[in-house]
């Protein structure tokens, strides 16, 4: 089992052999996660990085048979640190654009996806089973946020709030029947227990696929993980991961499997 540890130094240069040799003849692999976004990535309560992707990074080292180590990044800096080489794989909740197809090689399919999903009581009257029945029926939303135009298509009266945190206190305190969002973000709420009496009753909408990328014009490596994605697939090993992680269940996932099988 490789070992994780944590940290912000150099990767270094690859060799004219590629980064995948040069991770070999190092020993090591330096992959670039989020560890404030759970639960794909956060430090958990002995400090050290654990989560869905962590668990992803986890396994490609195994499978290469080095040690791990992560470098964390946050939004803003994933594509430059891999870039610059500072790190060299990039698993970092990354949802596919082409503008970032061209700065980096992106792995293809999709390894998860973001989706709209609605965050409602479990013990709501009537019962919400279809985005049907969000017909004018009040939603918190969030000021800004694509998704609000899509739940107003139903025919639901958007209740708009500047954050996400107005929004949760306005379904709090019964101003919606439910608050429209990211699923993802909800994943993570739905982990703490002042969240245990809600639940996403409806299946999820528009999904946002997520890829994990390599330098630029790392062909072997981009290969390599091609493959190693679909394996994922094919073995089931991201809807475990999904389980592992209490993520609520993705039909992305569920469809991927099919494909990859």
């Amino acid at each position: 089992m490789a070992g994780i540890l944590l940290g912000s130094s150099f990767a270094g240069s690859a060799k004219a052999d590629g980064v995948l040799d040069e991770v070999k003849k190092r020993g090591q692999l330096v992959v670039g996660n989020k560890t404030d976004f759970a639960p794909f990535g956060a430090l958990n309560a002995s400090g050290e990085p654990a989560g869905f992707e962590i668990d992803l990074a986890r396994d490609v080292a195994k499978r290469l048979g080095v040690e791990l180590k992560i470098v964390p990044v946050v939004s803003a800096n994933r594509m430059q640190f891999l870039q610059q080489g500072k790190i060299d794989l990039m698993i970092a909740t990354m949802s596919y654009r082409p503008e970032r197809a061209e700065a980096v090689e992106v792995v293809q399919p999709a390894y998860y996806a973001s989706a709209q999903s609605l965050l409602a009581p479990k013990n709501a009257s009537p019962k919400l089973t279809a985005w049907e029945d969000l017909r004018d029926k009040k939603v918190c939303g969030v000021q800004g946020a694509f998704y609000n135009a899509d739940v107003a298509a139903f025919g639901a009266q958007i209740v708009n709030f500047k954050d996400t945190t107005e929004a949760l206190n306005g379904l709090k305190d019964g101003k919606c029947v439910g608050m429209a969002f990211d699923i993802t973000f909800f994943a993570g709420k739905l982990q703490e227990p002042e969240w245990a009496a809600y639940e996403l009753p409806l299946p999820s909408r528009n999904d946002d696929p997520w890829v994990l990328a390599v330098k630029k014009g790392e062909t072997a490596f981009h290969e390599y993980m091609v493959g190693v994605v679909k394996d994922w697939h094919k073995t089931g090993k991201l809807i475990e991961l999904e389980g592992t992680w209490k993520l609520p269940a993705s039909s992305f996932l569920k469809a991927q499997k099919e494909k990859n099988s």
